[in-house]
């Protein structure tokens, strides 16, 4: 067995329409389909809402649910706010810029662009309150991607061991990649 792909990802949001006419605006993404229903499916529980679906690029699905009879959407409190995010892909730096310019035009505050080495990102809230990140890769992605393969293993169970940061990929944010 083995997994086709993400057919959508689903948050809350504070208002279907509000949402949509901002993701359209400030992301550019298409409005793909609304689903609006007085019982949820799954558990059958009376409970009205909107589900609205928007085009995230090749082939990947963003929804959310407007809640109208549940309290005051809040987001867990013992998570930082950089946490959880979501993520999307953009094609090089010029056009991440250009997001940040057209973004911050239009009253959106924009943290970045941030040098993570292996890529680039920019920061930013949805009318929701859901942490937005924008990427772009590093000219030197491949390069720097294949040493972190090597080390990832290694990596991963001395954390499990220690919760301390394992020093095996130190070079990331350095500036020393002259020697990738």
């Amino acid at each position: 067995m083995k997994l086709a792909g993400i057919h959508h990802v689903a948050y809350r949001c504070r208002d279907a329409r509000q949402t949509v006419d901002w993701y359209t605006k400030m992301l550019g993404m298409g409005f793909v389909l609304a689903i609006a229903e007085d019982h949820v499916p799954s558990t059958h529980e009376p409970d009205p809402y909107m589900h609205v679906f928007l085009d995230a690029g090749n082939g990947n699905v963003l929804a959310f649910f407007e809640l109208p009879t549940k309290p005051e959407m809040g987001r867990d409190e013992n998570t930082p706010k950089w946490v959880q995010h979501i993520a999307f892909k953009v094609k090089d730096r010029d056009e991440l810029v250009a997001y940040k310019e057209h973004l911050e035009k239009n009253g959106v505050d924009v943290l970045g662009v941030t040098d993570h080495s292996i890529f680039h990102s920019i920061y930013f809230f949805d009318p929701s309150g859901h942490r937005i990140e924008l990427a772009c890769p590093d000219p030197q992605e491949e390069a720097l991607i294949k040493r972190l393969d090597a080390v990832k293993w290694d990596m991963l169970e001395e954390w499990s061991r220690t919760k301390k940061a394992p020093r095996h990929a130190d070079w990331l944010h350095a500036k020393e990649l002259a020697s990738v």
